[in-house]
């Protein structure tokens, strides 16, 4: 099994990835976890993640303020990529952007009855990643380069751009978390009328998300 990648969404150390990990690990606030998160809500050890089977388990080790994942309180749930995970005021991304591409492409393609692969114009020489996280609307148009690489930070900014650059993205990086929040599973209160959106789309969200956490992580810590 592929090693275990946790990107870090939101909280003291939003921006921060850790990636091929080796099970088990455990997640938490002291040292001597695999992920130490700066996180006064998230209890010493606080969540365990490990392989059983051919799946990877989350365990809840008793932790103080509990576990969510993709808003449902969990004490034990297997995770899949792309799901989020919540613990203190920390939001963790499950898997890599390459995992979470090929889990997109497989389900998009389990739908066809016959079980050939669904394949849309343009598509037969874009790898899934490229194709995946592209989150353009319409299907025939190839993904922008800026899609699939995103842009490099401004070299030398001074600190007052640095400074203007980081409220800016701090922005949007705000406004995304807060309709990400909004979410909710079907399991949910059918009444409050939630908004759906197909699972490539959500996911594309979540990954614009990653990607401003990780820009004003590289802005804060330049030499990181």
């Amino acid at each position: 099994m592929d090693g275990i990648t946790l990107r870090v969404l939101d909280g003291c150390d939003r921006g921060r990835s850790y990636r091929n990990l080796k099970t088990p690990i455990t997640v938490g606030r002291e040292e001597g976890n695999t992920i130490q998160l700066n996180d006064e809500r998230v209890s010493r050890f606080h969540v365990k993640i490990q392989e059983d089977n051919g799946h990877l388990v989350l365990t809840d080790l008793e932790s103080t303020n509990g576990t969510k994942v993709n808003g449902e309180d969990v004490q034990l749930r297997i995770l899949r990529y792309g799901d989020l995970i919540t613990i203190g005021r920390s939001v963790l991304l499950f898997g890599s952007r390459e995992q979470i591409a090929e889990r997109l492409f497989r389900l998009r393609n389990q739908d066809a009855a016959s079980g050939a692969a669904t394949q849309h114009p343009g598509e037969a020489d874009a790898s899934p990643l490229d194709f995946e996280l592209n989150c353009g609307d319409e299907l025939e148009v190839g993904p922008s380069l800026h899609l699939l690489e995103p842009p490099p930070l401004p070299d030398r900014l001074s600190p007052a751009q640095a400074a203007q650059l980081s409220e800016l993205l701090e922005y949007f990086h705000i406004r995304l978390r807060a309709v990400l929040a909004s979410g909710r599973s079907h399991s949910q209160d059918e009444l409050e009328d939630p908004v759906s959106l197909e699972l490539p789309r959500w996911q594309s969200l979540i990954e614009l998300q990653s990607r401003l956490a990780e820009y004003l992580r590289q802005i804060g810590e330049p030499e990181a």
